[in-house]
């Protein structure tokens, strides 16, 4: 028999509820706001590995056997102090002061400065260096395939000295002073005294290798310069003696020459090129004499030499005087007056006297014109020959050059490589470049272990554990800590929270109506007053994503509280595999819902009145072969529309959704689905497989309750101080 579904007021079976995705903001906490409630979550988990790592480290300091860091300080300067004023052998680069240092800093680690150090110090045979650092070298391979009885092979002690090498470059260490040229050597041992032997022993064996460096590359140098040097030796006497030779034969008799900046022999006179020189000079004065006495014979007219003559000049002076006086006379006397007679007579004479005179002059510049042409042309025949000589000896001068340049390149090469060869042989009486600032002392305290270094340690090892540890379990744990997560990830509404009683009777909580459970299902009854226009869902159906989680608990909690208030409520234990409401209430379970499915009308025989006024329940009864085979028959749905004739609310209680088939063939039968979240129990990918079943099923979900809520969800704004003093205990698991 089937009866027609009747559908309360207000309720639209066809009506489409918008996807999570379109209806809910997702929002997301704040970084800061997430961490810390990570770190509270898992507050426990920190203070454990804190105080382990804190423990560890006071263990491991007062352990730890003590170490002695001794120090020596050296100063490595980029350019070595030179007495000499010698250059190197080897360029300085002072443009790589980077490449220089990190150079140093690389030969001070060498293993060939730790070996040398070893052989310095004897550690080879010392047994205290080795018992030092607790290492036995009866355990080199070597040790057993030699006597112990009688002296050491060559073979042992070599493995010896290896050993004792690595333990010195195990414990030393370069540590450059930043910003400077300065250098500290440390080394650290057991041993306060080893410890500054050994790091000032690396001092002297690392100048005495640089040292050692230094001469070795001159003594390469000094021996490559001796071959060469007697390879030019023997040139340079060879082209001397071939310049010589050739100048004798050749009559090339050189009276000086002159050397330029570069060494080089040039510019060198010989006889003949002085004699044309000198005779060249004499010709030029010779001619500039002929040109002068031909100037002084062609000029023109007797008076010509009135001006450089001064005889001819005194005889005009003289005859202007006494034409002077005649003058004179003439204006007093007649021309025979006796004294006017006498002067013309004396005129006379001086007019003959000048014309002798002019005569003479004359003569003599022809003579002395004739003379110097003499000369002349008599310097201009020897200079002739002597030119004639010079261009001969000037093809000659072109194989003394020559030679004259093979001597000069030869001595060139001889002097520089022999002033090489001196510089070098002084170039190690410069400073060394590396001087101690501070030696080493024994140390007085020890350098390790350090407690607040080791708890430091200790802390920041905890700090990462605990950061690791911690976003493993966030990454892991995907449950529902947060109950706003409700609304901002699941895109639910948030009906209400439930806190966990821990080891109470959660029963009895419900029915105590003080107690904070029971105030808490009344919060949520009271919010589901205003899940639809006519109040409160008529017909509701509780179920969670896996069993445990509380929804039996919160269906017949609810049930309860409508049934308090007056409400005719009936509540229908659906889950026929594990049912439990005929626990709740102390009654049998031997008919109900698997009896109407399989036929049985008698509603009123199935809804058995409870001891809770208002309150009656359908038990799941008889556990049927295969359930969802009844669900999936069509009397389901017209349980709800037939049990609301009769009362004011139906609720059912459905098994979990994972897993079984049963929730989504009831969700259709019902107004809308309630689904029961446990705190930081159900995983979010779960429950969001779940709804997504339940949606696939056109099911209505109304929303979520949340429960066992306890002090792990505090950080979130949710536990001691809920509500009217709600204060969570330990969780404890929960019957469904």
């Amino acid at each position: 028999m089937t009866n027609q579904v009747a559908y309360p007021e207000g309720f639209d079976p066809d009506y489409e509820y918008p996807p999570i995705e379109e209806s809910v903001a997702h929002g997301k906490p704040p970084l800061l706001e997430a961490v810390w409630r990570a770190v509270v979550a898992n507050r426990i988990w920190i203070a454990a590995i804190f105080v382990g790592f804190i423990a560890l480290g006071l263990v491991a300091t007062l352990l730890a056997t003590r170490q002695y860091t001794a120090v020596s300080r050296i100063e490595i300067s980029r350019q070595q102090e030179n007495v000499t004023n010698v250059a190197s052998v080897q360029p300085d680069n002072f443009d790589k002061d980077e490449e220089f240092y990190q150079t140093q800093y690389s030969l001070l680690e060498a293993r060939s400065l730790a070996e040398r150090v070893a052989r310095a110090l004897n550690l080879a045979n010392d047994d205290n260096f080795f018992a030092t650092f607790k290492v036995d070298p009866d355990d080199l391979p070597i040790a057993g395939e030699v006597s112990t009885t009688g002296p050491a092979s060559g073979a042992l002690l070599a493995a010896r000295l290896e050993l004792a090498t690595d333990i010195l470059l195990k414990h030393i260490e370069i540590s450059p002073v930043r910003g400077s040229s300065l250098v500290d050597v440390q080394f650290t041992s057991p041993d306060r005294d080893l410890s500054a032997r050994v790091a000032n022993t690396w001092v002297q064996q690392y100048v005495a290798g640089t040292l050692d460096r230094r001469f070795n590359s001159t003594e390469d140098a000094r021996k490559f310069l001796e071959d060469r040097l007697a390879q030019l030796r023997s040139r340079l006497e060879e082209s001397e003696r071939n310049l010589v030779n050739y100048a004798a034969d050749k009559q090339i008799v050189t009276l000086s020459s002159r050397t330029d900046a570069d060494g080089q022999v040039s510019d060198q006179k010989t006889m003949v090129s002085a004699d044309l020189e000198a005779l060249n000079d004499e010709l030029s004065d010779a001619t500039a004499a002929r040109i002068a006495a031909e100037s002084v014979m062609h000029q023109g007219g007797p008076d010509g030499d009135t001006l450089t003559n001064g005889a001819l000049v005194a005889l005009r002076t003289k005859r202007a005087d006494v034409a002077a006086q005649r003058a004179q006379l003439l204006t007093q006397f007649e021309p025979q007056y006796p004294a006017v007679m006498a002067l013309t007579s004396q005129l006379d004479s001086l007019d003959q006297a000048i014309k002798t005179e002019q005569n003479r002059a004359t003569s003599a510049k022809a003579d002395a014109y004739k003379t110097a042409l003499d000369r002349e042309n008599e310097l201009k025949a020897q200079v002739a020959e002597l030119k004639q000589r010079f261009l001969v000896q000037q093809n000659a001068a072109i194989q003394y050059n020559i030679f004259q340049r093979d001597v000069n390149t030869n001595r060139e090469l001889y002097n520089g490589l022999l002033q090489r060869y001196k510089e070098i042989g002084v170039a190690g009486v410069g400073v060394n470049n590396v001087s101690v600032v501070d030696q080493a002392d024994p140390p007085k305290s020890p350098s390790s272990p350090s407690l607040p270094f080791n708890l430091a340690l200790s802390l920041l090892l905890a700090s990462l554990v605990s950061f690791g540890v911690v976003y493993a379990r966030e990454q892991i744990d995907q449950s529902l800590r947060d109950p706003d997560d409700v609304r901002k990830t699941l895109g639910l509404a948030q009906l209400g929270l439930v806190p966990n009683v821990g080891d109470d009777d959660i029963l009895a909580d419900i029915r105590d109506r003080k107690s904070m459970v029971s105030e808490a299902y009344f919060s949520i009854g009271t919010n589901l007053t205003f899940l639809t226009s006519h109040g409160a869902p008529r017909s509701m159906l509780f179920t969670s994503s896996r069993p445990n989680e509380g929804k039996s608990t919160s269906a017949f909690a609810l049930a309860g509280q409508f049934a308090r208030m007056g409400k005719r409520t009936l509540l229908i234990d659906a889950d026929m595999r594990n049912p439990s409401a005929h626990t709740f209430l102390g009654i049998r379970n031997h008919e109900g819902l698997s009896n109407f499915l399989s036929g049985d009308d008698d509603t009123a025989r199935l809804a058995k009145q409870t001891d809770i006024p208002n309150l009656s329940v359908m038990t799941a009864g008889p556990q049927p072969p295969n359930a969802a085979e009844l669900l999936a028959d069509g009397r389901l749905k017209t349980l709800a529309p037939l049990m609301l004739q009769q009362f004011d609310h139906v609720i059912v209680d459905a098994p979990p959704v994972l897993g079984i088939a049963d929730v989504p063939l009831l969700a259709g039968a019902v107004e809308g689905v309630i689904f029961t979240i446990e705190a930081n129990g159900a995983k979010m990918r779960a429950i969001r497989t779940a709804l997504d079943r339940i949606r696939a099923a056109h099911g209505t979900i109304f929303g979520a309750i949340v429960t066992k809520l306890d002090s792990r969800n505090a950080s979130y704004g949710y536990g001691y101080g809920y509500g009217y003093g709600y204060g969570y205990g330990n969780q404890q698991p929960e019957e469904a």
